[in-house]
């Protein structure tokens, strides 16, 4: 192999790795906090989900619980995984941020103590107050329903791939219109 080559592999084997180690900080920095977590806090970078990637809108009709069309959860706050009021997710959404919710306080409670301030505002986030909307990690509302402090839930605006990680009737059960 000619030192030119070399030069030319070496080159562009550190171009990869600065792409692989910058590109995590960079999706960080243009994203707002995901809030929302695993049962266990997996998955969780400075208090959310993680940074969206560059994927793009969800494809194909999402459907919401009652199987219509997936209606907007809020607009203010601004939510969803997407960030265009919705609970839309796509492969990228690790957390699932399929259910929509109306927080309250005992809910806000729950979250923070289990490592997801939801009420404090920071970098972009405005935080939430009780009788906010906002598209909750489907395992997050299922570990607060567990607990016993499950919020109530908007059916219309929760994503039918919800009940892949939350119990079907009990988010039905626990749905308002």
């Amino acid at each position: 192999m000619s030192r030119r080559t070399s030069v030319l592999r070496l080159s562009a084997a550190l171009a990869t790795a600065a792409v692989l180690v910058a590109a995590p900080a960079i999706a960080r920095a243009a994203d707002e906090p995901r809030p929302c977590a695993s049962p266990a806090g997996a998955g969780m970078v400075g208090g959310s989900c993680g940074p969206a990637t560059a994927a793009g809108r969800p494809g194909g009709d999402q459907r919401n619980l009652a199987g219509g069309p997936l209606a907007t959860c809020s607009t203010s706050p601004m939510t969803g995984w997407f960030r265009d009021g919705r609970c839309a997710t796509d492969e990228d959404d690790r957390g699932s941020h399929t259910v929509c919710a109306i927080v309250d306080d005992a809910f806000l409670s729950f979250s923070r103590s289990r490592g997801n301030d939801l009420v404090t505002p920071r970098d972009g986030f405005p935080g939430l107050r009780a009788g906010d909307r906002w598209c909750l990690c489907a395992a997050r509302w299922e570990e607060a329903r567990r607990a016993g402090v499950a919020p109530p839930v908007v059916v219309e605006a929760t994503n039918a791939a919800a009940a892949g990680a939350a119990d079907r009737a009990s988010l039905l059960a626990a749905g308002v219109r």
